[in-house]
């Protein structure tokens, strides 16, 4: 081929350009397409947020409260490595409720580091109210370590990522702190 050859004219390389912006034009569409109804679909899906029933008010004792809570704990959605340990802290008594506080902390053990470097809680209250009918089941709510958002059960569901971002964030802190 010398260099007065000519491959096509003008024309077949137009032709070309508009069959290829075509092209991008239409899966350009096709992609807008599927991410607005992945959205629609997102916003209208209903997520089960996990819950058990229950003790009645006039139910409660200490006992059945950190086993309620342990029931509670085994709808959550966490990796079987994960291990807890559930201790009772004590008792608050305010003008129209009693309010029990438990403490579990959770944390990751492996074979080559057995003992964790960092553990991280959950706090449960469990409040049996002094001026409602003691039919009605108590009200129970739980804060992750190191966030304020109060947590009701049924409301919000349990997300692993917590536990692991106050672990992450203790041990980064330590290893500011030591090295």
């Amino acid at each position: 081929m010398n260099d007065n050859t000519v491959v096509g004219d003008d024309g077949d390389l137009e032709a070309i350009k508009e069959k290829a912006l075509l092209i991008v034009t239409n899966a350009i569409q096709g992609a807008t397409d599927a991410v607005g109804n992945l959205q629609k679909e997102e916003a209208g899906a209903k997520y089960e947020v996990p819950n058990i029933a229950w003790m009645k008010c006039q139910d409660f004792t200490i006992g059945k409260g950190l086993l309620q809570i342990e029931e509670y704990m085994r709808t959550w959605e966490l990796h079987e490595s994960w291990l807890h340990w559930t201790n009772y802290l004590g008792e608050e008594e305010l003008e129209y409720s009693m309010r029990y506080h438990y403490r579990v902390r959770w944390s990751i053990p492996t074979c080559r580091k057995p003992i964790p470097r960092a553990t991280a809680c959950v706090y449960f209250v469990i409040e049996i109210s002094k001026v409602r009918p003691s039919t009605l089941p108590v009200e129970v709510f739980f804060i992750v370590e190191t966030n304020k958002l109060i947590h009701r059960p049924g409301k919000s569901r349990f997300k692993e990522k917590w536990l692991k971002e106050v672990i992450e964030s203790k041990i980064s802190l330590m290893e500011t702190i030591y090295f």
